[in-house]
């Protein structure tokens, strides 16, 4: 099979890095890349063509890859110059918006959605939406830092004492998570929330305080999302979270909800409390935003505080960004060699592949039950 790697139009990342191109060859496969791809991420052109892949243009990849993977979904215009029967492998959440399968089947394509894998502990490997929540939870302490007009750790100096920053961290996920690790490395005074109770361990466990907030619905099958709450744990948790966000120098907000606008956690008035040059980074901006005032991959200033609005922080480290997602990618396709030399197992029975298919051969898959070989 022809595997393409094509330039993201709208990122530094690249979904296949020059490491699995190496063992796409050796299973006999061919790859072909687009000029200057990995640019962006360090990797240049000599890296993919040494392990064996050749060099075209973006239209020659579209055209000839059997299978085409990417980090954003293709856009129409690319879509209308892949063949038919072409594997596509992306994030296309269909479960935000189903109008992609249908327009993917229109194009007879097969479409395999890497944030449609089961968040379970075989498929941990496989966990894109994991790998890149934890790279965007470290950078957004350090973008954090480079927002705030003080330092981060306590300091002794001729001159006087520092205070160490106070860091609040809302939603105690994987981003949330590496945030706070980072933020506690940093020398941060580290809180941190989340309405998943099994999240209070993992939170003392790297030495930050968890603001715990009683009576909260936890859904042990939310596949580590959060879920809603009811109307008189909203008002508990709003009256807490103004208490902590009014004294905190940053906050980092992860809360999103599978399918659903994310969560208002900070709103106007919990800004106008805080101390001014204070900084909140919201990481559930592309989905609403946990800020108000958060705008996607923009820097508000309002009220005294920065606001950044990014869900794509993962971009801004483009190079490992890379190598996880690409490690991703393959761990998926050798999982019970769904990838051999001869091509492409489809066993829909397997939890993992049949989740992940979202269109097959043209027949939207997503949301149907289970199929046999």
């Amino acid at each position: 099979m022809r595997f393409g790697i094509l330039k993201e139009l709208t990122e530094k990342r690249v979904a296949i890095t020059p490491d699995f191109v190496k063992k796409l060859v050796a299973q006999k496969h061919e790859v072909v890349f687009e000029k200057g791809c990995g640019e962006g991420a360090a990797l240049v052109d000599e890296l993919f063509v040494a392990e064996g892949a050749k060099a075209a243009d973006r239209a020659e990849v579209l055209a000839a890859a059997d299978v085409i993977t990417t980090i954003i979904p293709l856009p129409e215009s690319d879509l209308d110059q892949v063949k038919k029967g072409a594997v596509l492998i992306s994030q296309f959440q269909p479960f935000a918006d189903d109008s992609i399968c249908e327009k993917l089947a229109s194009k007879g394509l097969t479409a395999l959605s890497m944030d449609m894998i089961p968040r379970s502990t075989i498929a941990q490997a496989m966990d894109v939406l994991s790998s890149m929540a934890s790279i965007a939870g470290y950078k957004a302490v350090l973008t954090a830092a480079d927002h705030l007009p003080r330092y981060m750790p306590m300091l002794s100096t001729a001159a006087g004492t520092i205070r160490p920053a106070k860091m609040l961290v809302l939603g105690a996920g994987v981003a949330g998570l590496q945030a706070i690790a980072t933020g506690r490395r940093l020398g941060a005074m580290v809180e941190a929330f989340d309405t998943r109770a099994a999240a209070k361990e993992e939170v003392m466990s790297l030495g930050a305080k968890f603001v715990e907030v009683e009576g909260a619905s936890d859904d042990k099958a939310a596949g580590g999302y959060a879920v809603e709450q009811t109307e008189e744990y909203k008002q508990r948790q709003a009256d807490l979270i103004f208490q902590k966000v009014s004294k905190a120098d940053i906050v980092i907000t992860t809360a999103q909800l599978r399918g659903r606008p994310a969560p208002l956690l900070v709103n106007e008035e919990m800004l106008k409390a805080m101390p001014q040059g204070a900084v909140l980074i919201d990481l559930a901006a592309s989905t609403g935003g946990n800020v108000a005032f958060s705008k996607h991959r923009e820097v508000v200033k309002t009220h005294g505080v920065t606001i950044v609005g990014n869900s794509e922080l993962a971009d801004e480290v483009p190079e490992h960004a890379s190598q996880l997602f690409s490690r991703n990618v393959e761990n998926f396709l050798k999982h019970k060699d769904f990838l051999s030399e001869e091509g492409f197992s489809f066993d829909f029975e397997e939890d993992i592949f049949g989740s992940a298919c979202i269109v097959y051969n043209g027949e939207v898959r997503f949301g149907a039950p289970a199929l046999t070989k």
